[in-house]
């Protein structure tokens, strides 16, 4: 047989990064402003913030992603309020696809999310210094023996990432698997880690503490801080508690429980507690997520 090779298309290529930043705000934060000559997104991953693009102001919630073209004015502060958590990338591109993200505010969602968590996990291995300094201006790789890969994976996972937005909004979106929130898409190589997620998703109906885990687990409690701290920015309790609403969204679109019967299920105290459980993380409550699942599932029923 006469075999042919085929030479694989590629839409978005992406080769310089300039800058990887997640880090934490204070409510009074204020950057003062900056243009340059390549791209940048930022995406809120908790509270509140606003951003001046060129002349407009806008103020992001969890989950909104803004893109600055290059050249664009832009500055970004808090609003008194709220202490927001930013994911900041910069980075150079010339696709002719780009020219859909200028000046758009997007909302990601499971999978976007995993990726952007496996961009700050992999930057942390490939360059040395703080991820949480906004003025930092260089990227340095790190003097130790990077992990393999780091570099070549934050590319891939920056150009699925955008991919991934390019389907939903500007294209005919396909489906694609949805993620626990902060979760790394494509799992994670410690044993020890994969150990605590099974545990959790076996006790999921119950309510944990760190003591119970490591006990059952045999992990150390500095250990098992430090491997969440890592791998999602957030300690163990509040990643369950993240595993625990995903759960209770996944019984919500089954439509086979009330919210009572699910609170229950999950091991909460009162239905009350659910709901607000619920909504802090949602920022929906119970019901309100059933309806607009149910809206959704209607729209993409009888679409033509």
């Amino acid at each position: 047989m006469a075999y042919k090779s085929t030479l694989l298309k590629t839409s978005i290529s992406i080769r310089n990064v300039i800058s990887i930043h997640y880090f934490d705000y204070m409510s009074n934060f204020s950057f003062p402003g900056e243009l340059h000559d390549f791209w940048e997104l930022l995406c809120v991953d908790k509270g509140e913030v606003n951003v001046m693009a060129g002349d407009c102001l806008h103020t992001l919630k969890r989950g909104s992603i803004i893109f600055h073209q290059p050249n664009e004015f832009h500055n970004v502060f808090a609003n008194g309020k709220s202490s927001p958590s930013l994911v900041v990338i910069a980075f150079e591109c010339h696709s002719p696809c780009m020219e859909q993200f200028r000046s758009k505010i997007l909302t990601v969602q499971d999978t976007e999310n995993a990726l952007l968590a496996q961009i700050i996990i992999e930057a942390r291995h490939a360059f040395d210094g703080r991820l949480d300094n906004p003025y930092q201006e260089e990227l340095i790789r790190s003097p130790n023996s990077p992990i393999f890969g780091a570099e070549q994976l934050i590319r891939n996972y920056l150009e699925e990432l955008l991919i991934h937005l390019y389907r939903r909004y500007f294209s005919n979106p396909l489906p694609v698997p949805t993620h626990i929130p902060g979760r790394p898409r494509l799992g994670h190589p410690n044993e020890t880690y994969n150990r605590v997620i099974r545990y959790m998703e076996e006790h999921i109906n119950q309510q944990l503490s760190i003591e119970a885990i490591c006990r059952d687990t045999l992990i150390s409690r500095s250990l098992l801080q430090k491997l969440f701290q890592e791998a999602h920015g957030c300690g163990v309790i509040e990643f369950f508690t993240l595993m625990k609403i995903d759960t209770a969204k996944q019984m919500i679109r089954n439509n086979q429980l009330n919210f009572t019967q699910i609170s229950d299920r999950l091991g909460y105290t009162s239905i009350h507690y659910f709901s607000r459980q619920f909504k802090k993380i949602t920022h929906m409550t119970p019901s309100e997520y059933a309806s607009s699942i149910r809206i959704l599932s209607e729209k993409e029923h009888f679409q033509p």
